[in-house]
């Protein structure tokens, strides 16, 4: 969280755009903030193409609907299925489209179990790259943490966005910060 994920889709799909391919960019519909839309803490925002469920057979709709771009862009891809992410690998190799998903490894938890799209494009991926960004205190962070009315939490369910009645934050704090917090030292 907040190391600019969002952003770097935004400018890569530009890059795409700017020498004149089409490129299709999605979104979970598990993601309801922003509604159909991207947009970032900076300021850039974009219009998805479409915003999919779980249901969603992602390789019917590109092959359906998209086949003429040059690449495909997933947001919030730690939403996806394990079955999803196999039909954006069947992209990359059936229809010759690159896919590049965006997400996270973890759950607030520091467990992966909450997120089987995360799971499984880190054993299928072609590529992975991390995009860094800095704890409160100043070091690497790796963890996504929950807070709720400003509290640090450990436990609940895995996907909890905005429900309009607790202030739902999540931050990135570094492994140290992370136990620090746990342990109510901060």
């Amino acid at each position: 969280m907040g190391c600019g994920k969002t952003m770097q889709l935004l400018q890569v799909a530009f890059n795409y755009e700017e020498r004149g391919h089409q490129v299709c960019v999605i979104k979970p519909k598990t993601d309801t903030k922003n509604g159909t839309k991207l947009l970032t803490r900076i300021g850039p925002e974009r219009e998805t193409n479409f915003c999919f469920s779980r249901k969603t057979n992602l390789y019917n709709e590109i092959a359906k609907s998209y086949r003429n771009v040059r690449c495909v862009f997933v947001d919030e891809a730690q939403f996806l299925t394990k079955k999803q992410v196999d039909e954006l690998m069947l992209v990359t190799i059936d229809l010759d489209i690159p896919v590049m998903c965006y997400g996270l490894r973890l759950n607030f938890r520091r467990e992966d179990g909450g997120f089987e799209g995360a799971t499984r494009l880190l054993q299928i991926a072609h590529e992975i790259e991390e995009i860094k960004t800095i704890c409160e205190c100043g070091h690497k962070a790796t963890y996504n943490v929950r807070f709720l009315n400003g509290k640090f939490v450990s436990d609940g369910p895995d996907i909890l966005i905005d429900d309009g009645k607790t202030k739902i934050e999540y931050r990135a704090l570094c492994p140290a910060c992370y136990e620090k917090y746990l342990k109510g030292e901060k």
